[in-house]
């Protein structure tokens, strides 16, 4: 299918468009809220800023799509690949991204804010702030991710489920272009996470599950860890 074609139907009141070959295609600002693109190749497009909240895209490749500032709020990206996406800005708020494959992809400034991404391989990615906002993961479910070397400097992590993670080496310390902002880890759940070599310079865990977690070489310089659960 096209996409003149997908854009018609589309405004003519269609919303079922799966496994469609979309590769490198430009849809920026343009509303496709509640849009069915299940299983479908959109690798390489451009999305920036368009509406896409409610949208189904399970299993969708995303790889090295731009969706700069892109609303996906409710939208279902499970089992999608994001691999080297730059979703900077995005809305991303309960967002059910579980078995998301978003290794060295860019969240930086996102808003997460109760989405799942439970089981997920964010490795290496980016979760620092933009110039204009940090990135908020609140009450974001991220039991069992792999954020192995993750850089989540200065992020909003605010009851965040991170039980169960691997966080080998990842970056939660204070950001130095940023450092009026600590990443904020307060009752947060950390239990049995991989924290091994992880830099938590600065970090607030106040009232933070710490509970079996793996704290081997784990740099906790300055944390604030008042009320913090570690045995």
């Amino acid at each position: 299918m096209k996409l003149d074609e997908l854009l018609t139907q589309y405004a003519q009141g269609k919303r079922n468009f799966p496994q469609v070959i979309l590769r490198e295609v430009d849809l920026i600002e343009i509303n496709l809220m509640g849009i069915n693109l299940e299983g479908s190749d959109l690798r390489q497009s451009r999305l920036g800023k368009s509406n896409l909240s409610q949208a189904n895209l399970k299993k969708v490749d995303l790889s090295e799509s731009i969706l700069w500032g892109t609303d996906l709020r409710e939208t279902d990206l499970s089992g999608a690949i994001l691999r080297d996406a730059d979703l900077s800005g995005a809305k991303l708020i309960e967002a059910n991204l579980t078995n998301s494959y978003l290794s060295k992809a860019s969240l930086c400034g996102a808003n997460l804010t109760g989405a799942k991404l439970i089981h997920s391989i964010l490795y290496e990615v980016d979760l620092r702030p933009t110039s204009e906002r940090r990135t908020n993961l609140g009450e974001a479910d991220l039991s069992y991710t792999d954020l192995c070397y993750a850089n989540l400097s200065a992020a909003l992590l605010y009851r965040v489920n991170l039980s169960g993670a691997k966080l080998c080496r990842a970056k939660l310390c204070r950001e130095p272009y940023h450092s009026q902002f600590p990443t904020d880890l307060t009752e947060a759940n950390l239990q049995g996470a991989d924290l091994s070599y992880a830099d938590l310079t600065d970090a607030i865990l106040v009232n933070a599950n710490l509970k079996d977690a793996d704290l081997t070489g784990t740099i906790l310089t300055n944390a604030d860890l008042r009320g913090a659960v570690m045995l």
